[in-house]
This record gives structure tokens, sequence and C-alpha cells, in this order.
């Protein structure tokens, strides 16, 4: 069986048994839930690991030395949720041609390699309990096509020359393992830093044109001119990446379950709903739109003259002005989901007042940096 075919094999091997593991993944490690579309975008070094070249009955054969490049790289996913995510990425890679390592002499490159292709991946996010970094691994597989029109290679005393030329095309599988930043300051934006290991089925075929002598030092065969193809059995191309990724609709970690109906006072009781909130978001689920229905209700029923929705968050963010800024906006956001819902069930916008406290006047006093589910609320007042 051809080498990189079982090399293709392991590898789609080493994929499905990761698939395996990850429910055993999630289920021991808090996933940072990416949810609905993102798009990301990364460059960095390129390394490729030297290439074998076949030896054939016109060009001489060796190993192919390559200085370090460029790489970008831009993708399409969706994450589902869960901690998984899938991608459609577009990739480039770029890498000068040092030197062909003929043996007893060599063969010095001008020009570059180049690839470029399309993947498929599958990803995996995890929470290590620090919400300000988030590890990801993954793989995928693809199509990419290697160019290596314009690159020449001469020897020192120019017994050699030689033009290369040509496109090829061939599947291609990659290894990714990252590291993810959230912002703060922007919900959904991430800074990345990641390696990837990029390969592409072989051999790779590209046209050659070689003038010059041919042989070694004690026994050579000259000839004006030949023409052949020249094919390089290996590529492994290591990238390593900085970039950004913007989630269109982000999603908080998700948080132990807790009894979301504290006890208030009997006196609050009639004129006061609290609607509680999961980590870092304002969405309602389906028993904070009960509840703001309930208090659309009775507002109607009591013919009340104003309703107040006053948003809180908890101490999470860092405890400096930049984190206060940020409390304040959350909280404003969460109220303003009240008043769309309480507009949605009969309550007149012009008679609905909206506030943001950030985390001011808690329900469960606490310290810093602490994830209080109690005190991520808005409290619907009725006056």
């Amino acid at each position: 069986m051809n080498l990189r075919f079982r090399l293709l094999m392991t590898s789609l091997f080493s994929l499905s048994a990761s698939y395996c593991v990850m429910p055993f993944l999630s289920s021991t490690a808090k996933a940072q839930p990416v949810r609905g579309i993102y798009v990301s975008g990364a460059g960095g070094v390129s390394f490729n690991q030297d290439q074998v070249v076949r030896l054939n009955k016109f060009m001489p054969g060796g190993r192919d030395k390559y200085t370090p490049g460029a790489t970008a790289v831009t993708s399409l996913g969706y994450g589902l949720g869960n901690g998984f995510r899938v991608e459609i990425e577009g990739n480039y890679r770029n890498n000068p041609l040092r030197y062909q390592n003929l043996g007893s002499y060599k063969a010095w490159g001008q020009g570059r390699q180049q690839t470029y292709g399309f993947m498929a991946n599958a990803l995996f996010d995890m929470d290590v309990g620090s919400p300000y970094i988030f590890p990801y691994f993954g793989a995928g597989i693809g199509y990419g096509w290697s160019s290596m029109n314009g690159v020449k290679l001469r020897t020192t005393d120019n017994r050699l020359t030689e033009h290369l030329g040509g496109t090829f095309g061939n599947f291609s599988y990659q290894a990714i393992g990252g590291l993810s930043f959230p912002t703060p300051w922007v919900v959904g934006l991430s800074f990345t830093t990641e390696y990837r290991f990029w390969t592409m089925l072989g051999p790779q075929s590209h046209t050659a044109d070689v003038w010059g002598t041919q042989g070694g030092y004690n026994t050579t065969h000259a000839y004006s001119q030949a023409r052949g193809n020249r094919d390089t059995t290996t590529y492994f191309n290591h990238s390593i990446l900085l970039g950004l990724r913007y989630e269109f609709n982000p999603a908080p970690p998700p948080t132990q379950p807790v009894d979301t109906t504290p006890t208030v006072p009997s006196s609050r009781k009639s004129r006061t709903y609290l609607v509680f909130f999961a980590w870092d978001s304002y969405a309602l689920n389906d028993h904070a739109v009960s509840i703001v229905k309930e208090a659309a209700l009775a507002y109607n029923s009591v013919r009340s003259t104003r309703i107040e929705a006053d948003g809180y968050t908890d101490t999470s963010a860092a405890p400096n002005e930049q984190g206060k800024r940020y409390n304040i906006a959350l909280s404003l956001k969460r109220a303003r989901s009240i008043k769309a819902e309480l507009i949605k069930n009969g309550v007149p916008a012009s008679n609905i007042d909206i506030h943001g406290y950030g985390s001011e006047n808690p329900l469960v006093p606490t310290g810093p940096n602490v994830r209080e589910a109690q005190n991520r609320r808005v409290e619907i007042i009725l006056r």
C-alpha cells in the first residue's frame, strides 16, 4: 500500500477517534459555546520541511530546502452551541526555495513554492476555568494546489540549470491547535493564536527544463536541454498564526442550575417582578418570557401609570473603569430586552422607563470577579 495513502488513512482514523472521545471531553470540561455564524482570519509564518524530490531519467533527485515564508487563512463557520463548530476555510502559503541538495553538491534556488486551497474543518472549544483564555483543537480535509511557476535552480559551477513550472492539485488534510482570547470590550470578538500542520498527498509533479551535465563528478553525461517531470514525494508544512474571530450571535458559557425564585420582601411581591439572565447574556428564556407576560397582565389590570425595568449585572467583569462601563452597557441591554417583551404584551412604550445600574445594588452581596446568578437580573417595578 502506498505510504502516502497509509498516512491519509492514519490521519482520518485519528480524526474519527477524536470524535469518539469528544463526548467524553465535553462531559469533563466546560465548552465555550460558540453559537451561530462566525468569521475569522489569521496570518503568520509558514515553515516547510525538507521535501524529497524523486530521481528520474533526466532530472537529478535530492532534497529541497526552504526558508520561512508567509501563511494566510480565512474561515466562515458555524458554532453548534455545545463546544463543537464546523467551518469552511480558504488558505494560502508561500515559501522561498533556498537550495536543492543533490548529494555531492547543491543547486541554489530562486523563486518560491506557493500553495492554496480550501478545507472543511471540525473543531472543539474548551473552558478551562478562565474567562480570558479558551483552548481549542480540530482537524480538516480538503483540496489544495501547489505551484512552482518561476522557480529556478542553479549550481555554483553552472553545471546544472533547472527551470520549474506548473501547478499540481491533490487532496490535503491538517491538524489544528490554538487558543482564543475573548475581548471584554467587544462581545463576540476574540483574538486567536494557533499552530497548524498541513500536508498534501503526492507525489506532486511539476515540469522542469534542465540545461548542463548530469551525473557525478567522475561520470557525467552532457546534454544541452532535457524536459520532464520533477516529482516531489513529501510535503509537510507547519504554520504559526495570529488572528481575529468574530461571532455574530455570541453565547455565554453554561452555568450551573440555580433557584430562580429568590425570596423578596412581601411588600414588594405585588409590585416587583424579577427576571434572571445567563452570564454575559441579555437573551430571554421561556421562563423569563412568562414572568414578563405576568408583569404586563398585572400592569394592565391595576392600571398603573408607569412601569420600570431596572437592569443589573454580577461582578465578574474586571474591577476597573472599563469593566464598570461594560457592566452598565450590559445591564441596559437587559432592560431593553424586557421593554421589548413588555411592548409585545400590550404595555405602551411611552409608559416604560428603563435603567442600567451595572453591578450596583446586588441581591446577593459578593466580592469582585464572582458570577452570582441572582445578581444578573432585571427588576420590573409597577408604579
